[in-house]
């Protein structure tokens, strides 16, 4: 079995924030933008297999790891992760970039191309974590709860419940070592995400996107991932769409063969 490449954490400076982000390979640039609790490292399987094609820069969004951040102050909202992107991809991918988003980061990707469309040559959403209109998260308020927890002292009981509740039960429990230490290392971003209220995207806003457009989910991912794949396939009619089989909410991990393919697929196709 091939080991991932240990890639050195490069910064560049984007709106007078020190931005990290790692980088493999050669060719158009593949932007990809990670989730709730992670950073560059979430894409470790994606950086060589991708980066044999592409030059595959993979971001850690403002407030994220390697910064220590612990919720007080501001520049942690969809707002402004977008407006980092957008720049990112001016001055360091230095041209229009295949962009990947993967849950929360999906929505960031999104109002990216929503914004700045001449600056991607193709977007990714991989489950991305999108308010529909109208509809209620049934979740049950599970991110203050989770904060609730880590205030109280009880860290690991309020991560595993943010973990398991979007990729499902136990998921916690079953994960590697490298991945608990990067939800740890990110554990403050909840109390900004907690302080997030985006407004819901309308259909005629996705519906004008006029980029190639791919859309992944996994095949065992909970509510309301799959709802909202099926609202984009809707209002994005010509959008390509991927099911990774055997995999919940963290499909890019859990079936990287998969993953990867279906993106250097849709790219190269």
């Amino acid at each position: 079995m091939r080991s991932e490449p240990v890639l050195p954490l490069q910064t560049a400076p984007i709106g007078g924030y020190a931005m990290s982000y790692t980088e493999y390979g050669s060719g158009a640039p593949l932007v990809l933008v990670h989730g709730s609790l992670s950073d560059s490292r979430y894409w470790k399987s994606q950086m060589a297999p991708l980066g044999r094609s592409f030059r595959v820069l993979a971001v850690c969004l403002r407030r994220y790891w390697p910064e220590a951040w612990d919720g007080a102050g501001d520049g942690f909202s969809i707002e402004q992760h977008a407006s980092d992107v957008l720049e990112f991809i001016d001055a360091v991918a230095g041209g229009p970039a295949h962009l990947v988003g993967h849950s929360r980061g999906g929505r960031v990707a999104l109002e990216a191309a929503l914004r700045r469309p001449d600056a991607l040559r193709s977007l990714t959403l991989a489950d991305p974590g999108l308010p529909l209109p109208g509809a209620d998260d049934h979740r049950g308020g599970f991110r203050l709860r989770a904060l609730e927890l880590i205030r109280a002292g009880e860290t690991e009981a309020g991560l595993a419940l943010f973990v398991d509740t979007v990729t499902g039960p136990n998921t916690w429990q079953r994960m590697m070592p490298w991945f608990k230490e990067m939800v740890r290392d990110n554990v403050g971003t909840l109390f900004g995400q907690a302080r997030e209220t985006p407004a819901a995207l309308t259909p005629q806003q996705i519906g004008s996107l006029k980029m190639p457009t791919l859309l992944i989910g996994g095949a065992l991912s909970p509510a309301p991932y799959p709802a909202v794949l099926d609202a984009l396939a809707q209002w994005l009619p010509h959008a390509h769409r991927v099911t990774i089989a055997g995999s919940s909410h963290g499909m890019n991990l859990g079936n990287p063969r998969a993953f990867n393919g279906a993106i250097e697929e849709f790219i190269g196709g």
